[in-house]
């Protein structure tokens, strides 16, 4: 999603790169499913070590970037876990780093920001909820207040690496307003319940609070900077997952025209004939389109503009819409190979389809942007 035109950043990005072909491969992937694992921790270190984790964090909390753009160049890494649909807590860490780092009192969660940043422990953003929407600022669970600090109750579910969390950021209503406590899952009253998941390797878990109490310490944020903190989490999650979904789409897309030109039928490559040219031609359009929107997002998150939200809404929609009838026209140009457990297409297309209803499905946004037009 960011040009490469500095050494900084080719070695950044060449070394990542490098990092996930050797051990983020697919056949890393498949060997983490059969043993029902998640991502091993030690990997996740070494990836911490790489800079990813401290992206997000500014330079005199130990952070910082290859580029001096931390946004930008965590897009990058993300697009290229999608080639190969790469496991690892990257979003729900770097969502909670975000919320940290971003409040006014960050100085308090140094420790933790320090601990995070260098992968020894993984949080987890816990803000959807059992039958409802996408609604980060209308939270059903609670958080009441008392002598010592907070009473929280309720459930979150959805919660990406909640078993492999050793802390949760929890969106709560309290009062008239909404905040965020730092909940460890540990804590009496916490409960984890395992969710199923279309992906291999991404694990989701529900998880209930059940009279949790947290010191006044664990607030993350004051009432006034909370939603704003809260819509920047939220656009920096969309638009990760957008950037990684370019990364699957331009990955199948790329193996899928060597197949037809590998492939022959009645002594012509399969790519020869006019109906699959027709097709090709479309997933080509469709796919730049989704790299385009994508891209402004990233700049304008980046960039803290104005209408970041109404960008982050506009790509995740258009994405969140054209990446499965892509990825479903690859399938189908592939014939019967396609849709085996065997071939690799079916990772790709699990991961995008999961991502289509994380953080508000297509559909959600397309009201949102409307509603965004409708005021101008």
């Amino acid at each position: 999603m960011t040009a490469v035109d500095s050494p900084e950043k080719i070695l950044f990005t060449s070394t990542t790169q490098a990092f996930l072909s050797k051990e983020a491969s697919l056949r890393h992937v498949r060997e983490l499913h059969a043993a029902g694992v998640a991502f091993e921790p030690e990997w996740w270190r070494r990836a911490a070590e790489l800079g990813w984790t401290a992206l997000l964090v500014p330079e005199e909390l130990g952070g910082g970037s290859a580029s001096g753009d931390g946004f930008a160049d965590l897009a990058a890494v993300a697009e290229l876990l999608g080639k190969t649909i790469a496991p690892g807590p990257l979003y729900p860490v770097s969502t909670v780093l975000a919320g940290l780092v971003d409040c006014a009192g960050h100085e308090a969660h140094a420790e933790l920001i320090e601990t995070l940043m260098s992968g020894e422990a993984v949080a987890s953003w816990a803000v959807a909820e059992p039958r409802r929407g996408w609604a980060p600022l209308e939270p059903a669970v609670t958080a009441t207040e008392t002598e010592s600090g907070y009473r929280i109750d309720g459930a979150k579910d959805r919660v990406e690496a909640a078993a492999q969390s050793a802390v949760l950021l929890v969106v709560a209503r309290s009062g008239a307003g909404v905040r965020q406590f730092l909940v460890p899952t540990d804590a009496a009253g916490v409960s984890i319940t395992p969710q199923s998941s279309i992906d291999l390797v991404k694990q989701y878990a529900r998880v209930e609070f059940d009279g949790v109490t947290v010191d006044k310490s664990a607030m993350v944020g004051s009432a006034d900077e909370t939603p704003a903190m809260i819509e920047r989490q939220s656009q920096i999650a969309q638009v990760l997952q957008c950037a990684e979904v370019v990364g699957i789409l331009e990955t199948v897309f790329d193996f899928t025209v060597q197949w037809a030109l590998d492939r022959h039928s009645f002594g012509r490559p399969l790519a020869s004939y006019q109906a699959l040219k027709h097709g090709f031609a479309d997933m080509k359009t469709w796919l730049e389109a989704c790299r385009a929107t994508t891209a402004v997002a990233v700049a304008d998150v980046s960039a803290r503009a104005p209408g970041a939200g109404l960008s982050a809404s506009i790509a995740k929609s258009y994405v969140g819409e054209l990446a499965g009838p892509i990825v479903q026209r690859c399938v189908q140009m592939h014939g019967g190979i396609g849709v085996t457990w065997e071939h690799d297409l079916h990772l790709y297309l699990r991961r995008i389809t999961l991502y289509r209803s994380m953080f508000g499905t297509p559909e959600e946004h397309n009201i949102r942007v409307f509603k965004a037009g409708v005021k101008r």
